[in-house]
């Protein structure tokens, strides 16, 4: 009996995949190359999908036999796990037999140094076994595609390989080790890649595409292969070697596992016969309005197209009824929703649902993906494991989708709408961010509300949809408030375009409104019509921006007749301090009056937990939608109420903001029913009032150390253009009517065009040239942070690796620069102030109240009337009714 009969059967297989509780139970290495190889095989069998690949590499189409040696590829993505260092990372004590275990080894930086020839040995024997000289046949550009596709197809744990600063030579780890030979292996493995994909071995074919970003994508979709074959409730573990696996299990599993996922829409496109009627399909009556006539007729071919027009004037439903043209046409398989905030996108989500259901057949209704983190989870339930637990929800409905499990597979959903952060991702350095685009490549992406008043986050949307746009996808940008500049810059910058000169003041403001525009040649705008839509609303600047009282006796006056007010303040300690003067001033039943929840009085901002926001989100609904009750009530809160929301108010009151943003917020006027008999006579007209510092005067905010700004200039951090907020004053004083949407074109431009800014600028001095020097510094600044967080897709995994390699870290890498925060986890778990049956496990923190306090570690809150505090460092927080607050110490 020799030494290697002795030892357990575990231990003389290479495993690709082990039990965590039982790691002798195993699934054989082979048989998980030959799942991921035959999942990757299936992907590319969807027409869509094949497609959006091929497009990367500006290609029609894949031939089979490119579409085989990706497979080839794809099934080699762990071939790095044959190492016996790795091998041996599941080895008892016992298995070892004295023997000294070989030294620890990873899968894939430990084969770099084999990929660079560091490793002579090792180097030679392992591209031998593999036969990489066929490799090298399929490669027109002297190795250096195989090369690239090789080191992308390791990079599948969702950051790229790094061919320099990996791990030291450690040879030892690639020699034989009691049974196993890693050498066998790779050779066994190159053999079986020649039956499984016969095609990608015969010759004539063309070669590989060398477009760096066709290996990006392959990439994307090799990921989303890994972790769809490393399903156990698919690819169930194999631990004894089978010839016939590939055929008689993975190919068949595959398959099994792309259908639970139902991304081969051959059924439910058969059973699609025609596009219901507008009104049946979104459950209304009257025929489309003029921009929903013109989205609708807008060629369906066009990539990217920019809806504009007046909020409340239906852009959802027409973006909604031209994905389902082209559904129909099967120019895309599903779509992507992206909203601007998490609050829109819960209620969007709902009217997404309804409209699914009413476009497909019962049977084949797909589930809509709530893409929110923390949202997907209803009140009071019991938080789920997200790990790689099976989906399958045509047989129980009341499980989660397997693109909802986690939010990394968010966008493989055929339906999703959540948060543009979920999309932007996509294009950052963070881990998984290429199968993030690989997934969203078949569907529309529809952004709502885009504007470009972020620097950031509008160059990270710029590289997604390079990204999206260059992969064939298609995408569809709506608002309210675009400005010449950034539409410009919107159409002619997707898909690499160049950015052409920006059109004078004047011809921009010619530009017609409401209107679709396209990205064609000559970047189109097809004008629309008016939309019946028209409002006339009363605007004045009050000088009382800080006068919480005034304004809360200013908001119950209004609601004593009956009007529903909307108090919008741009940071929520001014919004808090808001809540509590309109308390104060309550009198008598004035508490009937006041915004609640469970009956506790609140306010909307974004500094509550999600379980607490979901209740928030709700009552909103139901207070100011277009199915409101009638009677007064006062609604105080941030941003978070300020876009893409289906609400509806009669009196505004609002902070200074820009124009654009301010438009949005007026959105928020008479919505539904304009001339609802109902509303309270001194309401019969939309108002809105606008608090401007004292005396009207922006200059004190100039200076970094100036008073209290209410997120106004450098001091405030919200809006800190100051010359665009003097200009959008002066238009509410030149203006005590704003037309909507006759004068929306007149007042962006006027607010945000480069040569109106420059104007004032040389108007008001030296201070404000100064102001505007700073401010384009910061752009700068903030275009380059974007850029260099941005994945490099013109760049080769192989030629370029410095470049395209990045060390992922979701912690500082952000889809929005600012206020920074931190999960704060707490032990026991806290009951909400709304709902004591709601518990509350962890919050939110911003960075900046820290001061550098750990918060790594739970830590056990005090329960207090109301709520609960905690302490981090030498600082205390309070959460109640009215959020989380950092409670200051007493002097």
């Amino acid at each position: 009996m020799t030494h290697n009969d002795t030892l357990p059967a575990y231990t003389k297989r290479h495993w690709g995949k082990s039990d965590r509780q039982d790691k002798k139970r195993i699934h054989l290495l082979e048989h998980h190359l030959a799942d991921v190889g035959a999942c990757f095989q299936a992907l590319m069998r969807i027409p869509t999908i094949r497609k959006r690949l091929a497009a990367s590499a500006r290609l029609a189409d894949l031939d089979e036999a490119t579409s085989a040696r990706l497979s080839v590829f794809a099934a080699i993505h762990d071939i790095g796990k044959s190492n016996v260092g790795f091998q041996a990372q599941i080895w008892s004590p016992e298995a070892l037999q004295g023997q000294r275990k070989p030294g620890w080894a990873e899968h894939t930086h430990d084969l770099v140094p084999v990929l660079s020839g560091e490793d002579t040995k090792t180097y030679k024997w392992f591209f031998d076994a593999l036969g990489w000289d066929d490799f090298l046949s399929w490669d027109d550009c002297g190795g250096e595609t195989a090369c690239a596709m090789l080191v992308a197809t390791l990079s599948h744990h969702g950051i790229p390989l790094q061919l320099e600063g990996g791990p030291s030579r450690n040879p030892a780890v690639w020699r034989d080790f009691q049974a196993l030979s890693p050498k066998d292996f790779v050779q066994r493995i190159g053999r079986l890649l020649r039956e499984w994909f016969p095609a990608a071995f015969q010759p004539g074919a063309p070669p590989l595409p060398s477009a760096p970003e066709f290996q990006h994508m392959f990439l994307g979709l090799c990921n989303w292969a890994d972790w769809v074959g490393s399903n156990e409730s698919w690819f169930p573990y194999v631990d004894t070697p089978r010839d016939d696996y590939f055929q008689t299990l993975a190919q068949p599993q595959a398959k099994a596992a792309i259908d639970a996922l139902k991304l081969d829409l051959y059924a439910q496109r058969g059973s699609f016969t025609e596009i219901p009627e507008f009104g049946k399909l979104f459950g209304i009556s009257g025929s489309p309005n003029a921009i929903q006539q013109t989205t609708r007729s807008a060629p369906l071919d066009e990539q990217l197209i920019i809806i504009e027009s007046e909020t409340g004037s239906g852009k959802t439903e027409a973006a909604l009824w031209r994905f389902a043209s082209m559904y129909r046409a099967e120019l895309v398989d599903g779509l992507y929703f992206a909203l601007p905030t998490r609050a829109a996108a819960a209620q969007i989500h709902e009217r997404v649902e309804r409209f699914i259901r009413r476009l497909l057949p019962q049977a084949h209704t797909p589930p809509v993906v709530l893409a929110v983190p923390g949202y997907d989870q209803k009140p009071g339930e019991e938080s789920v494991d997200m790990g790689m637990r099976p989906l399958r929800w045509d047989d129980d409905p009341d499980k989660k989708p397997w693109a909802a499990e986690n939010s990394k597979r968010f966008l493989a959903a055929q339906i999703a709408v959540g948060t543009v952060d979920q999309a932007m991702m996509g294009a950052l350095q963070v881990k998984n961010a290429h199968m993030r685009t690989a997934c969203l490549a078949r569907n529309l992406l529809i952004v709502d509300e885009v504007h470009a008043s972020d620097t950031y986050m509008t160059v990270v949307l710029e590289s997604l949809l390079d990204a999206h746009l260059g992969a064939g996808g298609y995408a569809l940008l709506m608002s309210a408030t675009l400005g010449s500049n950034a539409r410009h810059r919107w159409l002619h910058h997707g898909g690499g375009k160049t950015i052409k000169s920006v059109p004078s003041l004047d011809d921009a403001v010619r530009v017609p409104y409401p209107a679709v525009s396209a990205s064609a040649a000559g970047a189109s705008v097809i004008p629309a019509g008016e939309n019946d839509q028209e409002k006339t609303v009363r605007i004045e600047a009050h000088p009382h921006m800080r006068d919480f009282d005034g304004t809360a006796q200013r908001a119950l006056e209004a609601a004593r007749t009956g009007a529903k007010v909307l108090i919008v303040r741009n940071t929520v300690d001014y919004a808090v301090k808001t809540q509590q003067a309109l308390e104060r001033r309550a009198i008598h039943d004035d508490d009937a009056l006041l915004f609640a929840v469970g009956g506790k009085k609140t306010l909307h901002h974004g500094r509550f937990a999600p379980c607490d926001r979901r209740l928030l989100d709700a009552e909103i609904g139901i207070l100011l939608g277009a199915n409101r009750q009638d009677g007064g009530r006062v609604v105080v809160g941030t941003q978070t109420l300020e876009q893409s929301l289906d609400i509806d108010a009669d009196l505004l009151i609002t902070d200074l903001c820009p124009a654009d943003v301010l438009l949005q917020r007026i959105g928020r006027l008479h919505r539904h029913r304009r001339n609802d008999p109902n509303r309270p006579p001194k309401c019969a007209q939309p108002s809105c009032t606008v608090l401007v510092p004292p005396d009207g005067d922006l200059a004190p905010l100039l200076t970094s150390g100036g008073p209290a700004a209410n997120g106004l200039g450098p001091n405030g951090g919200v809006y800190m253009d100051l010359t665009i907020l003097e200009a959008t004053k002066r238009l509410i004083d030149d203006h005590p009517e704003w037309r909507i949407p006759e004068m929306n074109r007149l007042l962006v431009e006027n607010a945000t065009h480069p040569a109106r800014l420059s104007a004032i600028v040389e108007e008001m001095g030296e201070d404000w040239q100064a102001h505007a020097n700073k401010t384009e510094g910061s752009w700068i600044a903030d275009k380059m942070h974007a850029q260099g967080h941005t994945i490099k897709r013109d760049k080769s995994f192989f030629t370029d690796n410095r470049e395209v390699s990045f060390v992922s870290n979701d912690e500082k890498i952000r889809t929005r620069l600012g206020d920074d925060r931190v999960d704060v986890t707490f032990e026991p778990p806290q009951s909400s102030p709304f709902d004591a049956s709601h518990k509350i496990d962890k919050l939110a923190v911003s960075v900046r109240w820290l001061h550098g306090a750990d918060a790594s570690q739970p830590v056990e809150p005090a329960p207090v009337a109301g709520g609960f505090t905690f302490s981090l460092g030498d600082h205390q927080f309070r959460y109640d009714r009215l959020g989380l607050r950092r409670i200051e110490k007493e002097t």
